[in-house]
């Protein structure tokens, strides 16, 4: 168990791009693969999970050639995936472990998906539970992994209401969808990422989207020529908070991803007062980008309600940061899914930030935080294996007066492999 020592600093100061965003990295290699035809990829974001994935689809019969942040995927077709002869191991990749159940559910053949000790306790039966409707076949163990999908060219769509709001659910069913007999409709409780059907749509898939409900068709066949990731929003969050919130910093973020779905945090942060801009905005692929400045500014604190949570749930340890150094109370709601993450996000970031004179309070779905306006002191904390608590940890230590222990500070390249590096490159003592 690795620690890294962040010291304080004055400002963020440059211009800086950050890697492919995972989501829409792990979702062009497993549509890729069932495409007809070759899948060009630019700006894969490469990462522990990402790279599960890569895995994976190899061992499926998958032929992609990697060469830094640009894949070749060579399509197999809808139903052209192979079973291997050993289990699939998906790492840490929840994202990876939840597509695939929905995908494999239409292939031939049995599969077993396994991953680390993290992802094995993550729950999985709100995957099997729908796909089972459609007559999918699949096993958890006691509602985890390991998982057991036995293919079958006999499912069939079905309307389903999400009872929690879920992108990973939703695209699992939808890809399920793709080899189904008759449409598949998810309805949402609240509109979560769409990156599955703006891929789905561009690769040929018809798909009928509203407000709070999407229906795919049984596809023949998809063709996705080619797929540029736009920068990961999640894992510029840490560097647009750490801008925010050191007086002087003038940050520059380029070909940011900027998905509605996905930009809850900044938001929140112009709420709050933050000064953000966005120049250069433009459309690709269906995929809003462009690039973000980023400037210091008080903060004032606010309340994040249920409906707000899905589109920035990843970065809600970073928003109990941002809260304890913003002028009142702020508070989180509705946010119970962050219990079920790499870790117990609820009571990881709680008590990674009260030692380091943070003042905040979990509650059974989320937490409250009275803020103050000036650099907590500092101190030690353990990421305990969690990637977004380690940058936490990171972003903490460079707002706080005497600089913090990050323990485990490994595990931020689950997502962002580097990421220590590119903030010490643009911090400022």
């Amino acid at each position: 168990m690795s620690a890294v020592r962040v010291e304080p600093a004055g400002a963020l100061v440059g211009h800086i791009a950050v890697p492919g965003d995972k989501s829409v990295s792990h979702r062009a290699l497993l549509i890729g693969a069932l495409c007809d035809g070759v899948t060009r990829v630019r700006g894969f974001g490469a990462s522990g999970d990402t790279l599960a994935t890569l895995g994976v689809v190899r061992a499926l019969g998958v032929e992609v050639e990697h060469d830094e942040d640009e894949l070749t995927v060579h399509g197999v077709g809808l139903r052209g995936l192979r079973a291997p002869d050993d289990t699939l191991d998906c790492g840490n990749a929840g994202t990876s472990m939840r597509l695939l159940i929905g995908i494999l559910a239409g292939q031939s053949g049995t599969f077993e998906l396994t991953g680390d000790e993290s992802l094995s306790r993550r729950p999985m039966e709100r995957v099997a539970e729908p796909i089972r409707r459609m007559s999918g076949r699949v096993e958890t163990t006691d509602g985890h992994a390991p998982v057991t999908i036995t293919g079958s060219d006999a499912l069939h769509g079905i309307e389903y209401a999400l009872p929690v709001a879920s992108a990973q659910v939703k695209s699992a069913i939808l890809l399920a969808g793709l080899n189904a007999d008759g449409a598949t409709t998810v309805i949402e409780p609240a509109q979560t990422r769409d990156h599955t059907e703006l891929m789905l749509e561009a690769a040929g898939a018809r798909v009928r989207r509203r407000p709070a409900s999407v229906t795919v068709e049984p596809a023949g066949r998809l063709q996705l020529d080619e797929v540029v990731v736009p920068g990961d929003v999640s894992a510029a969050a840490p560097f647009i908070v750490a801008a925010t919130l050191l007086p002087g910093s003038e940050l520059t973020i380029h070909d940011l991803g900027l998905n509605p779905r996905r930009t809850g945090l900044l938001d929140v942060l112009e709420r709050m007062g933050a000064r953000l801009s966005v120049f250069n905005r433009r459309k690709i692929a269906g995929e809003w980008v462009g690039d973000l400045e980023v400037r210091a500014s008080e903060l004032t604190g606010t309340r994040v309600t249920a409906d707000e949570v899905p589109r920035l749930v990843d970065e809600l340890p970073l928003f109990a940061l941002v809260a304890g150094l913003a002028r009142g109370e702020s508070r989180v709601d509705g946010a119970a899914e962050l219990r079920v993450k790499e870790t117990d996000r609820i009571e990881s970031v709680t008590d990674a930030l009260r030692p380091l004179g943070v003042r905040i309070r979990a509650s059974d779905d989320g937490f409250t935080v009275r803020g103050v306006p000036s650099r907590p002191n500092g101190g030690r904390m353990t990421a305990a294996g969690d990637h977004r608590i380690a940058m936490v940890g990171a972003v903490a230590g460079l707002v706080s007066r005497e600089g913090v222990d990050v323990r485990d500070a490994e595990a931020a390249a689950i997502s962002f492999p580097g990421f220590f590096d590119l903030l010490e490159s643009v911090s400022r003592r």
